[in-house]
C-alpha cells in the first residue's frame, strides 16, 4: 500500500509535538517509553536498512521538497509495517528540530534494546571498549570510526551519556544502528571479554606503556579507551592485559578520545590486512 501523510500537525500545543520535545530533551522520557528521535532523511535510512523499528515520522513539506517526500515514500512504500506519517508546519518543525540546516525529517524509533548475551562475535573479533564516556558528540565520532574501519562491536561501560540520545545519533550518522553496540557495568564486560578469550589493550598514560605499534592486534582484541577528562580508572588499567599509548611528538600529552580510538582502530584493522 502506498505510504502517504495521514495528517497535518500545525501547532505546539499538540500532545504529539509535545512528546516530541520531551523525547528530544529527557533522557527518562526516552528510557520509560523505549523511544528515541532521529533527524535526517540519511540517517533514518539508515535506521531502516538496519532493521530498526519506526514508530512515526514527521516531516516538514517546504524543508524536505517533493524530491525528500518521494524517497521517504519509497523507503516505506510497501511495507506492511509503515509507520504512521505526519506533515508538520515550518514553525512547528523548527521548533521540534535539535539541528541546524534540518531536511525538514524527524522519526521516533523504538530503541534497540541490546545485551551482551545478544553479541555474535567472529572467531577473531575486534571490539572497542569506551569507560563512562560521557560526550555524545565523542561517542558518535567513535562509532562512525567503527562502521568505516570496521569493528565487530562496541561495548560502553557505566556510559555517563545516553547511548541513543538524539546527538549521538545525528554524531554518528546513524551509525549507532550498524554497529553492535551494548551498554553494560565495566565489570560485565571486563568478564565477557575474558571469556571469549579477547585481550585487552588499555590506552593511558602510565609507566609501563609502549608505543602502540609495537603491539600485536592480530589476534582476538579489545582497544580500551577511557573518559575524555581523566583517562581510564585504575581499576580499569590493572584490569587490562596490556597499556599502550600515542606518543606525543608536540606540546600536549593527549588526543581527543574520538581521534586517538580512530588512530588504534585503523593501526589494528592494518595490522589485520
Amino acid at each position: 500500500m502506498p505510504f502517504v501523510p495521514s495528517d497535518r500537525l500545525s501547532s505546539p500545543q499538540n500532545p504529539r509535538i509535545k512528546q516530541l520535545l520531551r523525547l528530544q530533551q529527557k533522557s527518562a522520557e526516552r528510557r520509560a517509553l523505549g523511544l528515541t528521535l532521529v533527524e535526517g532523511l540519511r540517517e533514518l535510512t539508515i535506521a531502516v536498512e538496519a532493521g530498526v523499528a519506526i514508530a512515526a515520522v514527521y516531516s516538514c513539506p517546504e524543508l524536505v521538497g517533493d524530491a525528500g517526500s518521494q524517497e521517504l515514500q519509497a523507503l516505506f512504500a510497501g511495507s506492511n509495517s509503515a509507520p504512521e506519517w505526519f506533515e508538520v508546519t515550518r514553525p512547528v518543525f523548527e521548533k521540534v528540530a535539535y539541528r541546524e540546516g534540518s531536511d525538514g525529517l524527524l522519526a521516533v524509533l523504538r530503541t534497540p534494546a541490546r545485551t551482551l548475551a545478544d553479541l555474535r562475535l567472529p572467531p577473531n573479533p575486534l571490539v572497542i571498549v569506551l569507560e563512562a564516556v560521557e560526550k555524545p558528540g565523542n561517542l558518535g565520532a567513535i562509532l562512525r570510526t567503527a562502521d568505516a574501519a570496521p569493528v565487530d562491536a562496541v561495548l560502553i561501560g557505566d556510559p555517563r551519556t545516553d547511548l541513543f540520545n538524539p546527538n549521538v545519533i545525528r554524531a554518528s550518522i546513524g551509525c549507532v544502528f550498524t554497529v553492535p553496540t551494548v551498554a553494560a557495568p565495566v565489570a560485565d564486560i571486563l568478564t565477557f571479554l575474558q571469556e571469549k578469550g579477547i585481550r585487552t589493550h588499555a590506552a593511558a598514560l602510565a609507566p609501563n606503556a609502549r608505543n602502540y605499534t609495537e603491539h600485536d592486534f592480530r589476534g582476538p582484541t579489545a582497544l580500551v579507551m577511557g573518559t575524555e577528562a581523566d583517562g581510564l580508572t585504575p581499576q580499569m588499567r590493572e584490569a587490562c592485559d596490556e597499556t599502550i599509548i600515542i606518543p606525543m611528538r608536540g606540546r600536549i600529552d593527549s588526543l581527543n578520545v574520538s581521534v586517538a580510538t580512530a588512530v588504534l582502530t585503523f593501526e589494528a584493522v592494518r595490522q589485520r590486512g
